[in-house]
């Protein structure tokens, strides 16, 4: 009776489920309901790499450590001899970086969530961690707490999740080497540099999403992430909202933890039985940005969008990556995609936010066809990535109901005239639109009402 009582006068988290250190019980949470009904969010790479701006955000390791030709050419053309990484330090300077404006592109997209990239491999914390002496974003280069900026103006200016991204491990810092060393039997990085950040982040800017990175080749056993995602889950801020993802150590990707992101650009075409996202990029070959991409480099709108759709009929969200230059800049292309997805899920987002995967995720007579549902209202979404050219779009899995089946093309007026094809699906006559009157330039969406 006292504890009931309790539960009346407590608020609701106070009552919560309590879970323990292992995967079994962690793995027990339910997702927060949130994640799967946004489907579509923003991942931002911005760190020291994005100074020298060349070949990827890996510049540091594969100058350094694989001396890959390329990049030891690059630096002996450019930069004095002794010129070293943390030289790009102060050179990354942020003095365009305007918060708002970065929140109102974000908002644009249609994007639900965002992920910045709190520290990459390289170290180098984008707040002014106290655990990163001299090698954070409030001491060198820009002099600002770009987390804390960015974190007021999205909950201030848009309705997106603020989510961070954290790297576990860091390439030279020379405690995790010593650990390293030592076949991680010591534990002196995560017990005095990788955790402490993680609760820093976590009591500090309070992120809706953690996502984890950058095991090490460690065993989450030396990271203590089961320990760490005990505290997120029972006591820390946002301990009911909070969604992680599944990078916690080796073995645990495509297993444990929150949702699945299983490799970078997974997208595995078919209906998955655990919550998933599709995190990539829209430069081809680098998270960072580049000074020396080509414009074929970038993924086009069409193919942004095909992604999109993908992924969620097959029950996953979309987390795509821009990469910002090292003065604050989001790059006019990157803008570019962003407010073209904006403007598609303006016309096609209710086939895309709050739906569900339906019996079937693509087409099985016309390719290019994919279908969401969303089972409130009964309601089957037909996203078609080809315009047909004979003005009939046969659907070989929608079964009609004489009578009581209705098809609307989202973004245009009217009902549209079908055929059944009895168990073979069924023919939509698609009307005849000049380029003008197309509800929107990529992909388009049928709404199917008492369809079976």
């Amino acid at each position: 009776m006292l504890l009931l009582l309790l539960c009346l006068l407590l608020p609701p988290q106070g009552c919560s489920a309590r879970y323990d250190p292992t995967w079994e019980s962690l793995d027990s949470r339910p997702l927060p309901t949130w994640f799967d009904e946004v489907k579509f969010g923003i991942f931002i790479h911005w760190g020291v790499f994005s100074v020298p701006s060349f070949g990827s955000e890996w510049f540091w390791w594969y100058w350094q450590k694989e001396k890959r030709p390329s990049y030891v050419e690059f630096m002996e053309t450019n930069y004095p001899p002794g010129f070293s990484y943390e030289d790009f330090g102060p050179l990354f300077t942020a003095e365009f970086f305007d918060a708002n404006q970065w929140a109102a592109i974000l908002k644009a997209s249609g994007a639900k969530y965002v992920v910045l990239t709190s520290k990459h491999h390289e170290g180098f914390t984008l707040w002014g961690s106290k655990y990163s002496w001299n090698w954070n974003a409030v001491n060198v280069g820009p002099k600002r707490d770009i987390v804390a900026e960015l974190a007021t103006s999205i909950r201030n200016r848009t309705d997106l999740h603020f989510g961070l991204y954290h790297s576990l491990f860091e390439w030279f810092n020379p405690l995790f080497l010593y650990d390293a060393s030592n076949v991680f039997k010591t534990r002196q990085f995560p017990t005095a540099k990788s955790l402490p950040e993680l609760y820093e982040i976590v009591t500090k800017y309070q992120p809706e999403i953690l996502w984890s990175d950058g095991n090490g080749n460690a065993p989450d056993t030396y990271w203590n992430s089961t320990g760490f995602l005990a505290w997120l889950y029972n006591d820390s801020p946002v301990r009911d909202t909070v969604v992680t993802n599944d990078r916690w150590g080796v073995g645990s990707i495509c297993k444990h933890g929150g949702y699945y992101t299983c490799s970078d650009r997974y997208n595995p075409g078919h209906l998955l039985p655990h919550k998933w996202e599709n995190c990539m990029t829209i430069d081809k070959r680098s998270w960072g940005y580049r000074r020396n991409t080509q414009l074929s480099d970038y993924l086009t709108i069409e193919e942004l969008v095909k992604q999109l759709v993908e992924t969620v009929s097959c029950g996953g969200n979309l987390l795509m990556n821009i990469g910002p230059t090292h003065d604050g800049r989001i790059d006019v292309i990157f803008q570019e995609r962003l407010r073209q997805m904006g403007v598609w899920l303006s016309v096609n987002g209710e086939a895309i936010y709050g739906t569900k995967p339906w019996r079937t995720q693509n087409d099985t007579v016309t390719p290019g066809v994919w279908y969401t549902f969303k089972p409130k209202e009964e309601t089957v979404y037909a996203i078609f990535l080809n315009w047909p050219i004979s003005e009939t779009l046969v659907l070989g899995d929608p079964k009609t109901i004489i009578g009581e089946t209705q098809v609307k093309l989202i973004g245009h007026k009217g009902q549209l005239k079908w055929v059944s094809l009895g168990e073979k699906g069924m023919t939509v006559a698609v009307p005849q639109l000049t380029p003008n009157q197309l509800p929107c330039q990529w992909g388009w969406t049928l709404q199917l009402t008492n369809v079976n």
